[in-house]
């Protein structure tokens, strides 16, 4: 896989104008010279020999108008077909697995992320005109719509990809495009240790807490790795237990057989009929489960998940955006206040200390490679003020001559007050594993 401008499927000679100008051409004629309503109605591959016949008789008559080389005619060829049956040049992008992002600014200015590093890549889009167009095939596929009243969308693709658009009048240099890639080889968790996003004693700690019924919230930044995180977390459920999953837009893989997946429902054309994220873990409580995993809290939805971890729903999982554990506890205390049910602040952070044992912040390094930064244990009150004591770190000392991130991960020394609770439950951790060494260079 190429780097540094371009990926599989993607061609410098897309960026000339008159490639541009003809393939908008042929498409033109070719739709007029098709019965798109069979089109339809048959799979791309069972029509593929009737366009390319068409559209090889379209390019002779263009020959001597606009000459092409033989790579040339085929990456058209392949191009007015992704026109009529997929996603036009995002096809190429989407294609590649190794891609997580892609971020289109303007039709002629896209990027992509690969292994949590931003890369520009030589795919276009005609115009303004041609990038609305894939923005709305996408929307209408999902029932909603996108104009000046309405400029903004979140839809999600039909591989699970979560997808963001935005359009003038509030996006000033014309439509923008952001889709975060579903990933199909999901990550486990000895594919982290392997990567050093944590060590074998950071995941042995987390497993037994997962396994113990302890509530963790992870926290990190956006795009830093939290569900993947929580995904791996997941794994460590008893398949003997039932759990609900609550998100905004799907993204948890759970290979538990007794999962009861819900989604939010963004309101309709006439900005009715929403359902949001406290009113599913709302409901999830009547549905007996044994544990509540919500993708992400965000808002007042913050005030019942702590409710349902401190009555009864233990090992309850969640995320929040933060740059940190103490500023993820802040983010928790200011999402209860949004509730407006007038609670003291100090009744409030009781409420988050008593409903919450551990917390997990992930961090994107500067190179693109992802490290679990602290593993946090929730120690009671002090005060108005919420105690916790790291029990693992991950210290960074810089960058070496290629880039890439140089630290180290290691015990703080100190022996959790869970311990017993983990002993109890079947899970005698090893004193040494809590000893103040260094685990990884």
């Amino acid at each position: 896989m190429a780097k540094g401008g371009t990926v599989s499927g993607t061609r410098p000679e897309t960026r000339r104008p008159e490639y541009q100008a003809l393939k908008s051409r042929v498409h033109q004629e070719l739709l007029g010279r098709l019965n798109l309503e069979r089109l339809t109605r048959i799979k791309r591959e069972d029509a593929e020999p009737e366009i390319r016949t068409l559209i090889g008789n379209l390019l002779d008559l263009e020959s001597e108008r606009t000459p092409l080389a033989l790579y040339e005619r085929e990456s058209l060829v392949l191009d007015v077909l992704n026109e009529i049956y997929g996603l036009g040049p995002l096809e190429a992008l989407l294609a590649d697995g190794t891609i997580s992002d892609i971020l289109v600014n303007r039709f002629d200015q896209v990027y992509i992320e690969r292994e949590g590093l931003l890369e520009p890549v030589e795919i276009v889009f005609k115009d303004d005109a041609h990038l609305m167009q894939i923005i709305e095939r996408i929307v209408s596929s999902v029932g909603r719509r996108i104009d000046e009243s309405s400029p903004m969308v979140d839809a999600r693709l039909a591989d699970g990809s979560r997808v963001n658009a935005i359009i003038p009048p509030l996006a000033l240099d014309g439509p923008s495009l952001s889709i975060r890639r579903f990933r199909t080889d999901r990550l486990g968790a000895a594919d982290l240790v392997d990567r050093e996003t944590l060590t074998q004693p950071m995941l042995d700690f987390v497993r037994a807490a997962v396994a113990s019924r302890m509530n963790v919230v992870v926290s990190g930044g956006t795009g830093a790795g939290k569900t993947t995180f929580l995904n791996v977390l997941s794994t460590f459920i008893s398949d003997k237990e039932r759990v609900v999953t609550i998100e905004d837009a799907a993204e948890l893989v759970l290979r538990q057989r007794h999962v009861v997946r819900l989604e939010t429902r963004p309101p309709n054309i006439e900005g009715k009929g929403a359902v949001r994220q406290r009113q599913l873990v709302i409901n999830s409580l009547r549905m007996r489960p044994d544990r509540i995993i919500v993708g992400e809290v965000r808002g007042d939805e913050a005030l019942d998940m702590l409710q349902a971890m401190n009555t009864g729903h233990d090992g309850s999982l969640t995320t929040i955006h933060a740059n940190s554990v103490r500023d993820a506890l802040y983010r928790l205390d200011t999402m209860v206040a949004m509730a407006n049910l007038n609670i003291p602040e100090k009744a409030i952070r009781q409420h988050i200390a008593s409903a919450i044992n551990l917390m997990i912040h992930i961090s994107r390094m500067a190179d693109g490679t992802r490290k679990i930064t602290a593993i946090s244990e929730i120690t009671g009150m002090e005060g108005e003020v919420i105690s916790m004591q790291d029990i693992f770190v991950f210290e960074r000392t810089g960058l070496n001559k290629a880039g890439k991130v140089c630290g180290r991960f290691r015990a703080t020394g100190i022996r959790p007050q869970c311990s017993d609770r983990l002993a109890a439950a079947g899970y005698q951790l090893p004193l040494e594993l809590f000893d103040h060494v260094k685990l990884v260079a």
